[in-house]
Formats: C-alpha cells, sequence, structure tokens
C-alpha cells in the first residue's frame, strides 16, 4: 500500500512534477526502457512509473536511485547566493530606502510613515515576514541586499 501523500504547496508540486518529467524525458533520450530503468534503480516499473509523475509520496532515496539510474544527478542551490557579496558587508547602504525594494517595502506596511530602515530593521523584517514574501518576485539588486543582510548581520545564514 503506498504512503499516504505528504501535503505540498503549488510551487513545490510543480517542481517535484518538473523533476518527474525530466526524469522521464531523459530516460527516453537514452532509449532505455521503464523496466530496465527500474530493474537499475532497484525499484519496481509502478514506481518509477510515480516517480515521472513527481508523485510526492515516493520516497526521496527512490528519486535518487531513479536519477542515478539514467545517468543524472540532483543538484542544490541556494537562491540567495545568485548574487555576488563583499564578505565585509562594506557593499551595505547605512539607511535602506524602501522605494528602492519592493518586497522589503510590503513587508514593512505595519511599520507606519517609514520610508527607510537601518539594515539590522531589514534584515529582521524580512526574517519575522518570510512566509509572506515572494521570493520569486525577488530583484537582483534585492537579492543582492539581502544576502548583504545575511553575510552582515546573519551569519550567514538567514533565519526563517
Amino acid at each position: 500500500m503506498p504512503a499516504k501523500t505528504p501535503p505540498l504547496e503549488g510551487l513545490n508540486a510543480a517542481k517535484l512534477s518538473a523533476l518527474g518529467e525530466a526524469i522521464r524525458a531523459h530516460r527516453k533520450r537514452q532509449k532505455v526502457s521503464a523496466v530496465t530503468a527500474a530493474e537499475a534503480a532497484g525499484v519496481s516499473r509502478v514506481t518509477l512509473h510515480r516517480i515521472e509523475r513527481g508523485e510526492p509520496s515516493v520516497t526521496m532515496g527512490a528519486y535518487l536511485n531513479a536519477l542515478t539510474a539514467i545517468g543524472l544527478e540532483l543538484a542544490l542551490h541556494d537562491p540567495l547566493a545568485l548574487a555576488p557579496v563583499r564578505a565585509d558587508g562594506d557593499d551595505l547602504p547605512a539607511v535602506i530606502q524602501l522605494d528602492d525594494y519592493p518586497q522589503l517595502k510590503q513587508l514593512a506596511w505595519q511599520v507606519h510613515d517609514a520610508t527607510e530602515l537601518s539594515p539590522e530593521e531589514a534584515l529582521n523584517l524580512y526574517e519575522r515576514n518570510w512566509r509572506h514574501l515572494d521570493q520569486r518576485s525577488l530583484d537582483p539588486r534585492e537579492r543582492a541586499l539581502l544576502r548583504a543582510l545575511v553575510v552582515r548581520f546573519g551569519g550567514g545564514r538567514l533565519l526563517v
């Protein structure tokens, strides 16, 4: 009996589905049958089919075995690490203008009549309200600011 499917948010479900599609497309490009790929991965053909559909109830180990069986690797990236930041944080402004950073400005709705924040206040707002932040809408400049704040004041880690 298959495991109960864990709840996924829309974006995570789409990512898992895309991963499954990529596995299937790569297997087909290599002209490897589902039975052969499943045997190489140590899973049943049905489990491989579920992986290729991006089902969340399949174990991560099975996904990794399927990837390895067809010659792919899973790579992780930190979306905040896209913009290089100086280690000393000297590229941070002394005062952060909210109008320059749209996502931060939305997070600062409760700070009445504020047009600027200290860097410490800005990081605090990002961390406290991370769940309300639209990460896909962060432009490169705001990503660089957030990364610089994390390096300078967060010890290299965003506490969310």
